[in-house]
């Protein structure tokens, strides 16, 4: 499912139009993102729970020459799905 189609799926089940729905999946995305650069963690009942991880610096190897490299620490997001969504997967 692409963004299109997840607006459309928004706007059919709220009874929005099409450009509220992706107005409010933009204010969604936008709030999710802001609240994880801020290093907040967001939790969602049922859903699951976005946070932000901490990758620390450490030696890679380049693949085309295997000469070793110095990979940069970073900060990456992570999302750990709720009980609700693990059992309706399964």
């Amino acid at each position: 499912m692409n963004k299109t189609e997840l607006i459309e799926k928004i706007a059919a089940g709220s009874e929005l139009s099409k450009a509220d729905a992706k107005k409010a999946l933009d204010a969604t995305v936008a709030a999710i993102k802001d609240a994880l650069v801020a290093g907040d963690k967001i939790s969602l009942v049922g859903f699951g729970t976005f946070s932000v991880n901490e990758r620390p610096a450490r030696e890679g190897i380049n693949p085309a020459t295997k000469e070793k490299i110095q990979i940069a620490a970073k900060k990456v997001a992570k999302f750990k799905a709720g009980a609700e969504l693990n059992d309706a997967l399964n």
